[in-house]
């Protein structure tokens, strides 16, 4: 099922043309990474499917609908997230369960099943250990990894990721990869993740959508599909070029 469609966006700052004619999907039960060389304005084609940006020109559509038929539930995860105060008064373990409260409703009693989901979070970012210590005494590493949790916490239907293994350490970050093809494959998630190391994830990702500058200096994409080993390179008929 197609949660993202994204359809010649064109987005300016100011009179600047910096994405042009830009097309892509996300599926239900894929793991699509994004990447693009710095600048390639990776982020702002993530705000801008999002609505937070608002594009120039093109249709960009969010399935309000999951494979279930229920409402479609989306979480994103932007960059530095962890730049948490070091006066945050909440604990590793109310923080993350503050993550299930959309679901519950903010005072609705948490049950067993809210407490196991977030006993499940944490442990998969490898901060269950942690789970007394307040926020503010917790590396930029480890507060990325409760945002994470957090974010799982709320067993969301769509992740969109800007580079949410920042800060992290190669085992982390392998073990995180690994969670989100099992999210994907296993329980019919759509993930879109923003990544500058295409080759650490590649052995997890279904699909690459690359961004790249054209001659005109204006950025577009093109698919660089997976078959699990590694990413092929892409063909002139994947190549999605508009000049």
């Amino acid at each position: 099922m197609r949660y993202i469609d994204v359809e010649n966006l064109t987005f300016y700052y100011d009179r600047e043309p910096v994405l042009e004619k830009i097309s892509y999907h996300v599926d239900s039960g894929e793991f699509v990474t994004l990447t693009g060389e710095n600048g390639a304005a990776k982020s702002t084609l993530i705000k801008t499917t999002l609505g937070i940006l608002h594009p120039k020109q093109g249709q960009v559509t969010i399935s309000t609908k999951n494979t279930r038929g229920e409402k479609l539930r989306m979480a994103y995860l932007p960059q530095q997230v962890a730049s948490f105060n070091a006066g945050f008064p909440s604990s590793v373990y109310e923080f993350v369960m503050s993550g299930r409260y959309p679901r519950r409703g903010w005072f609705k009693k948490m049950n067993q099943h809210d407490v196991e989901h977030v006993r499940t979070a944490l442990e998969s970012v490898g901060m269950w250990d942690y789970r007394d210590k307040r926020i503010g005494e917790l590396s930029g590493g480890q507060k990325q990894r409760i945002a994470i949790a957090r974010m799982f916490a709320s067993d969301p239907d769509l992740f969109i990721l800007d580079e949410p293994t920042t800060g992290m350490d190669d085992v982390s970050s392998s073990d995180f990869y690994e969670l989100m093809h099992h999210a994907a494959h296993k329980h019919g998630k759509a993930v879109l993740m923003v990544t500058h190391d295409p080759e650490e994830v590649k052995a997890y990702a279904d699909r690459n959508i690359h961004l790249y500058k054209d001659k005109n200096g204006k950025f577009a994409c093109f698919d660089l599909h997976s078959e699990r080993e590694g990413l092929s390179e892409p063909t002139e008929k994947e190549r999605r070029v508009h000049a």
